[in-house]
């Protein structure tokens, strides 16, 4: 199975030669075609759920693999031994899920020499974390599939770095780079800000909030950037 989209541009940013581990894997389809494709020496394929872990399995069983990849039922990286793997990818989850994961066996997370996210939502909660936990932010990526974006965070051992705040938002290296989708990027997180804005000014309550006055700042701000595009 040829990968396309979000699991391609997952693939990509692999390490060639690397041993990974993909967290929350359902069929295993991003492990099996690192393999195939020679870019892995081995790989985890970890699952919390039974119903995805059995269909992983399954799949990894009929192509042959289980000698490449190894299918664990558990919760997150608590599958792992610390200097296991090299690189953990954790795609299609919310950021605070994400963050929950990479905590959740600390002496794992910092065995890692690389970390491949895509948070669903709560991007800028993910790079706010791996900033203050000191991992830098080497790549990023917006993937559009199916109409909808996608953004993907590599992330390698480092040190806490000063960054603008609202490129927890919109992603440091995003902006450095101009993404050709670059600009459905910041339209969406203005939409979802004016979203928010919208909900909140039915309450008089809200609109005297420290978070009012903070969505308020980030629309600015989001606005300014919009503006220099």
């Amino acid at each position: 199975m040829k990968l396309v989209g979000r699991l391609a541009a997952l693939a990509e940013l692999v390490p060639e030669g690397s041993r990974v581990a993909d967290i929350g894997t359902d069929h295993a389809y991003l492990p099996i075609e690192l393999v195939q494709g020679h870019i892995v020496t081995s790989a985890i394929a970890g699952d919390v759920n039974l119903g995805p872990w059995k269909a992983a399995k399954e799949h990894v069983d009929a192509l042959g693999l289980t000698h490449r990849i190894s299918v664990r039922l558990g919760d997150g990286i608590t599958v792992l031994s610390p200097g296991e793997v090299d690189v953990v990818i954790i795609a299609g989850m919310g950021g605070q899920t994400i963050i929950e994961i990479l905590t959740g066996k600390p002496e794992v997370t910092k065995s890692l020499k690389r970390l491949i996210l895509q948070p669903m939502v709560a991007a800028n909660t993910v790079r706010r974390w791996l900033n203050e936990n000191e991992w830098d932010v080497v790549d990023e990526r917006l993937v559009q599939e199916e109409g909808r974006l996608y953004e993907i965070v590599v992330a390698e051992p480092g040190g806490a770095t000063s960054c603008e705040p609202i490129m927890y938002d919109i992603g440091e290296k995003l902006w450095r780079d101009k993404s050709e989708l670059l600009s459905v990027h910041i339209e969406q997180l203005i939409a979802q800000t004016k979203r928010v804005l919208q909900e909140m000014s039915l309450s008089d309550n809200a609109k005297k909030s420290q978070k009012y006055h903070e969505y308020t700042e980030r629309l600015q701000q989001l606005e300014a950037k919009q503006r220099c595009l």
